[in-house]
């Protein structure tokens, strides 16, 4: 191997009679052009290989170099000789001259390692009588391009002219050791572990793939560092630089976050949709994202949008750069999904909403276009695009006669339309207007019924007034667990107790709301000298935990009429507070719940295990003195008789709770 100017050919042919090489002095310029054809023969660069090496100036003075080895082969085919050549005429000498000639080529290989680029430009020779078309003539190496640990070095290689595609190539060099990266929490630790005396840089910066990179921190520091950065700052392309404060020292870049779950977060969270007039539109995210867009359509009252396709078919969109809207007119309904590559929706803006208003009642129709002027139409529904004209029990067909009548008549605006397909957005307003006077006349129905059953309801309180109160609360699970819980207050009524549960104030709790609905029946049921029972169950226990942990108010209401939800945030500070001995009991039901698994809080009151202990449980719901143990027993029988068989049918249900996995105790140390 002979070495010429920091170049060296790897010879597949005799030396004297093979490849040679020159490097010119210089870098040059990286333009690459467009591809030409060649008449002839020619070289080109057909592989190229890296070895990571150290350039020594010193025995411990040395430097991280890329070696690169750059494999030629002839490309093309000379002319085939004319026909008085092949019989055996005199061919003229400047003819045959070609073949003893050489091939010349001019390579340029092109080295980039942020923040710096090199191209460097290689003079290759090759006698062409020695080789033929298709044959590999040897490799040349330059050695080497000077680069720093844990930094992403590209290589492309191509001849000029160009007569083929340039060659890639992308490696990542080691990382320095000293240079760290660690998690704790939701905090991200950078650790630099370097002496006390030495001095060095530290740049934090946006490593863009389809732009210019975008500093984002910068500081000059001294000695060991561990520097702290918040989960919210983390980004794909995020990346660490440090150098020695030196003149002309190499610069290691390091990009730990690319598949960080939590910078992809944070990633789609900072990318936003923004319009730009007349018809453009653009995705902006401080990273390259791969992601696909589509147009659809948002009606009002939530429900996912439609996908309107065409007219903007599902593309790939490239962050930062103007794409088209081919449309004819804005509508505030119209709206831009963006979808990863995943399948997974990220982003949706109703991109005209701050310029056209909050989203209209309009109906979207679809025309299609055949032959001979045939046109057909449907309305885009949740439920599909329901003809017009068709006996469907939606909206659409309802009111289609109405719809094409709109259409023909011009006062529906078409927002797009090709030769085949137009949309187009029909106002629905006057039609709503004509059903008001029927949505009063339902509602003065509907408050008269409320004010009748507001005054039965009065009338029976009233009624069962007689015995002591008993507010009975419980987590509204299932339908089973909810009958079991009424023949329970069913068979409470039948004693001298005036029982107050959710499942039979369901319009009153409605009307109310669960929180105030449970307040006004805690203030009166407390006030009466009654009690609060608390039925604990399965999913009671993981509202608890929920509270318990978050040590905050419990997430919402698992439904509409869930009291127990609702509850917790005036019967948690009666237990936390010691307010809670001689007001509340406790229960839970044999098999659907260990007694262990009541949360400690709420054992500073009586607990009682449902029907095992009813006769202490109706013990304690009764007043003071009364009645005799045995008139407690038979009582205590008959609720039994009553309760048993909804609790076994429960037990019996596919999944019932209390079944193996459980959640446990929810409490967080009795507190």
């Amino acid at each position: 191997m002979a070495r010429f100017d920091g170049i060296s050919s790897d010879l597949s042919l005799p030396p004297s009679q093979g490849l040679s090489c020159h490097l010119w002095d210089g870098d040059v310029l990286c333009l690459p052009g467009s591809i030409v054809s060649a008449p002839g023969p020619v070289l080109v660069p057909t592989r190229l290989q890296t070895e990571l090496v150290l350039r020594c100036h010193q025995e411990t003075d040395c430097d991280l170099c890329v070696r690169v080895a750059i494999h030629l082969a002839v490309h093309g085919h000379w002319e085939e000789p004319k026909d008085e050549d092949k019989l055996g005429i005199a061919a003229d000498p400047e003819l045959e001259e070609p073949r003893n000639a050489f091939l010349q080529a001019q390579v340029v290989l092109s080295f980039q390692a942020y923040p710096t680029a090199r191209c460097v430009l290689l003079e290759v020779q090759v006698r062409a009588a020695l080789v033929r078309p298709g044959q590999s003539v040897g490799s040349v190496v330059f050695d080497c391009f000077e680069a720093a640990l844990g930094a992403e070095v590209r290589l492309w290689s191509y001849t000029q002219p160009r007569y083929q595609k340039e060659l890639n190539l992308t490696q990542q060099l080691p990382a320095l050791p000293w240079l760290s990266v660690s998690a704790d929490g939701d905090d991200v630790h950078l650790v630099l572990d370097v002496s006390e005396e030495q001095h060095f840089g530290l740049s934090l910066y946006w490593n863009h793939v389809q732009g210019p990179t975008k500093p984002w921190w910068h500081s000059n520091l001294t000695g060991p560092q561990n520097i702290t950065l918040n989960h919210t700052d983390l980004f794909p392309c995020l990346c660490i630089q440090v150098w020695p404060l030196e003149p002309d020292s190499v610069r290691t870049s390091l990009c730990p976050f690319r598949e960080d779950p939590r910078a992809q977060g944070n990633l789609w969270r900072a990318a936003r949709l923004r319009l730009l007039p007349p018809r453009g539109w653009q995705l902006n995210a401080p990273c390259s994202l791969l992601a696909e867009a589509t147009l659809c359509w948002q009606a009002p009252g939530g429900g996912p949008c439609q996908s309107l396709v065409p007219p903007l078919s599902r593309t790939n969109v490239t962050v930062n750069k103007t794409l088209e809207l081919p449309l004819l007119n804005a509508h505030p309904n119209l709206c831009v999904q963006q979808v990863s590559s995943w399948e997974k929706l990220q982003l949706q803006e109703c991109l005209w909403a701050d310029s056209l208003g909050a989203l209209k009642d309009d109906m979207l129709l679809v025309e299609t276009r055949g032959p001979q002027d045939n046109r057909s139409l449907c309305a885009l529904e949740p439920s599909g695009c329901t003809p017009l004209l068709s006996r469907a029990s939606t909206r659409a067909a309802h009111l289609g006669e109405q719809l094409l009548q709109d259409l023909q008549s011009g006062q529906c605006l078409q927002l797009w339309e090709d030769d085949l397909r137009a949309l187009w957005a029909c106002p629905m307003d006057k039609y709503v207007h004509q059903r008001w006077a029927l949505v009063w006349l339902a509602c003065l129905l509907l408050a008269s019924v409320l004010f009748l059953l507001f005054l039965f309801k009065k009338d029976h309180v009233k009624a069962a007034a007689k015995g002591r109160a008993a507010l009975l609360l419980y987590s509204a699970e299932d339908s089973g667990f909810e009958r079991l819980v009424g023949a329970l207050a069913s068979a409470l009524c039948q004693l001298p107790l005036r029982v107050v549960v959710d499942l039979w104030s369901r319009r009153e709790l409605s009307a109310q709301g669960p929180l105030a609905w449970f307040h006004a029946q805690r203030h009166q049921t407390l006030q009466d000298g009654g009690v609060v029972v608390l039925l604990f169950s399965p999913g009671a226990v993981a509202l608890c935990h929920e509270w318990l942990q978050d040590g905050a108010a419990a997430s919402a209401p698992q439904g509409p009429h869930d009291a127990f939800a609702a509850s917790l945030s005036c019967v948690l500070p009666d237990f936390l507070q010691g307010r809670a001995p001689g007001r509340y009991v406790g229960a839970y039901f044999d098999g659907l719940l260990h007694s262990e698994a009541v949360p400690a809080l709420f054992r500073s009151v009586p607990v009682f295990s449902l029907p095992s202990q009813l006769p202490d449980f109706l013990g304690t719901l009764q007043r003071p003195g009364s009645p005799r143990p045995g008139r407690l027993r038979e009582r205590a029988k008959q609720v039994s008789r009553v309760l048993q068989p909804s609790l076994d049918l429960l037990l019996q249900a596919p999944g019932a709770p209390g079944a193996p996995g459980y959640p446990g105790d929810c409490t967080r140390d009795g507190t």
